[in-house]
């Protein structure tokens, strides 16, 4: 009977290991590693499961038209926050601290982005001009603000600028 408790909590530890989320910290710290090899920047939006405009900012970044223009920039990484109780296992630990610093205890939506060098300085963040979040830039106001971020964080050209604004604007 001992050994078969002692099973039973040795699997329970093993699948909790499996699947535990990563920490903010350790995800920032390994992108920052890549970054640096790579001469990119890196990108952190903070999401949801919940999320359909999380979602929407994913579809728009992987699509075939944007995915290789976000990635030659890019080290883009998710850390998942808001989740509902039941799903508060999808939360990656210390990521719920990194918005609210981020975002300085603002009452903001998800999705939000974080844009830091690959020394780990933050450069842009997801606020307007008017310190609003832009969440999925989507209208041609917030798209215009979104593409003025990335001219200021990449390399990208004016071209492949245009074909983000085009894939992000609400036809």
């Amino acid at each position: 009977m001992k050994y078969l408790v002692c099973c039973f909590i040795i699997l329970f530890s093993f699948q909790n290991a499996i699947f535990a989320q990563e920490s903010a910290e350790v995800i920032m710290e390994n992108a920052k590693v890549k970054a640096k090899k790579e001469n990119k920047n890196v990108l952190i939006i903070f999401h949801a499961s919940w999320c359909g405009w999380c979602k929407k900012m994913d579809d728009n970044m992987n699509d075939p038209v944007c995915k290789d223009l976000f990635d030659k920039s890019f080290v883009t990484e998710h850390l998942v926050v808001m989740e509902p109780d039941k799903k508060s296992h999808l939360e990656n630990p210390g990521a719920e601290d990194m918005f609210k610093q981020y975002t300085g205890g603002k009452q903001t939506g998800i999705p939000f982005f974080l844009i830091f060098n690959s020394d780990g300085k933050l450069i842009e963040d997801s606020f307007d001009s008017n310190k609003q979040n832009l969440g999925c830039p989507a209208s041609k106001k917030e798209v215009a603000e979104f593409i003025k971020i990335l001219k200021n964080t990449t390399s990208l050209n004016d071209e492949e600028l245009a074909v983000i604004s085009k894939k992000f604007t609400l036809k």
